[in-house]
């Protein structure tokens, strides 16, 4: 019995002095002009700050305490670093428990330049994505596993983004997550944590949407009883700049990177069977819809991107595509047109395939780029319509994104290119407003 209480204190004295180290990230989150958001995951409960310093400028170091833990379950810190420079590359390190985390990357985040009024906006890139599954053999169903080509990833951190933007089903919550909250987290740990990932997460700013497999069950919609714990865990591994629009709760935000407007949509929270006899049908709905166009109204930007889990001008009613929801699609692209709004880019995902696909009404002009799968199984579309499709845009392997915008103010471009998962281009396209 000594023996027995001995080898237990020894194992709790162990684990007392275990060295906490980085589970997962960092992960810069949004940028804007003087302030960034950074996300990290560590291995154990833990006192956790940043110091941090304009490149190239060490003897300006400051310190940031994290403005939210939790660290009973998951053990992750968010920072809110303020006060920055604009146009400013700051270089960092993670200090746990007063020991200072070697990393073999060099860890920096950015903010935004201040070029108004100043000199014609900056160039710069954005990496897209949606579909990610990382396989858990224990929870996955049998047979051949649903996801695979992890390198994606390093091929994607390859092209150097200045942003990555996830549309949508970037984990996929199993049967073992549905019923907890703890499943959920449980799923974001499993797929956060993969190795393959680290590079890029520590790589770019991030920013996302969701779609139903990080939402509840297959195609589930706001009826689902554990939307709250969906919304909870998204906010808690996201590092997206808001959350929901007055009044209404949700994924739902804006952001601006230079002179582009992004807007990112909420499919899921308000979403009702789209054969419901009891209320109208819908995605958005109409307080969204009304909120986005008010937006994209006010919005001087030469491209207005507004990214949604499932496709738009798809006009085929398969799957979840929003032909599906006819009259909220119609209404929703009647009051672009109508509101004269130019420069409007759908950013999709959910179909396992990419497309890009076109609409033109008067002289208003509407994309909706589908991008998909990073790492899901991928899909063929077959008896599909090739109305407003562009051609030769189809792709059916796993692929990325990446949107480059550049040109002097008045006159900005935008280069839409595809890859595969070795980051061959496979496709490119150049649009303009």
């Amino acid at each position: 019995m000594k023996h027995l209480f001995l080898s237990i204190a020894l194992l709790f004295a162990w684990a007392a002095n275990a060295q906490t180290t980085i589970a997962s990230g960092p992960m810069p989150g949004y940028s804007t002009l003087n302030e960034v958001g950074l996300w990290m995951q560590l291995t154990n409960d833990a006192e956790v700050k940043v110091m941090f310093w304009p490149e190239g400028k060490k003897h300006l170091r400051a310190v940031a305490l994290p403005d939210f833990v939790e660290m009973k379950h998951t053990h992750i810190a968010k920072f809110q670093i303020s006060d920055l420079l604009p146009g400013t590359v700051y270089n960092y390190t993670v200090i746990i428990d007063k020991d200072t985390i070697q990393n073999n990357d060099t860890l920096r985040f950015n903010t935004q330049k201040l070029w108004q009024y100043r000199e014609d906006p900056p160039a710069f890139k954005v990496a897209l994505g949606s579909c990610t599954y990382i396989n858990e053999q224990s929870y996955d169903r049998p047979g051949t596993p649903y996801g695979s080509n992890y390198k994606i990833f390093s091929s994607i951190q390859q092209k150097q983004p200045d942003a990555m933007l996830w549309l949508g089903d970037n984990v996929y919550l199993r049967e073992y997550d549905y019923f907890s909250y703890k499943g959920y987290l449980h799923r974001y740990n499993h797929t956060r944590s993969t190795k393959e990932l680290q590079g890029l997460l520590r790589s770019t700013h991030h920013y996302a949407i969701w779609d139903d497999h990080d939402f509840g069950p297959n195609d589930a919609n706001g009826s689902w009883i554990h939307k709250n714990w969906a919304l909870d865990a998204f906010k808690l591994y996201w590092m997206n700049p808001s959350y929901g629009i007055p009044g209404k709760p949700g994924i739902t935000t804006a952001f601006s990177y230079n002179d582009i407007h992004f807007y990112l949509l909420d499919n899921r929270y308000n979403r009702t069977s789209d054969d419901t006899k009891g209320q109208k049908p819908q995605i958005l709905g109409k307080d969204q819809i009304e909120w986005l166009i008010e937006n994209l109204k006010y919005s001087r930007a030469p491209f207005k991107m507004v990214a949604i889990g499932g496709q738009v001008l798809n006009p085929a009613k398969v799957y979840e595509n929003h032909a599906q929801y006819e009259k909220e699609r119609e209404y929703l692209l009647n009051r672009i047109i109508e509101e004269k709004i130019k420069g409007v880019v759908f950013l999709t995902g959910d179909r396992h395939h990419t497309e890009l696909r076109k609409i033109e009404v008067d002289d208003v002009t509407i994309y909706d780029l589908t991008v998909s799968p990073l790492t899901s199984s991928t899909h063929e579309a077959k008896n599909e319509s090739t109305l407003n499709l562009v051609p030769n845009t189809v792709v059916n392997q796993h692929n990325f994104a990446t949107l480059e915008f550049f040109g002097e103010r008045l006159a900005r471009q935008l280069k839409i290119s595809i890859f595969d998962s070795e980051g061959k281009e496979i496709w490119t396209k150049l649009i303009q407003p």
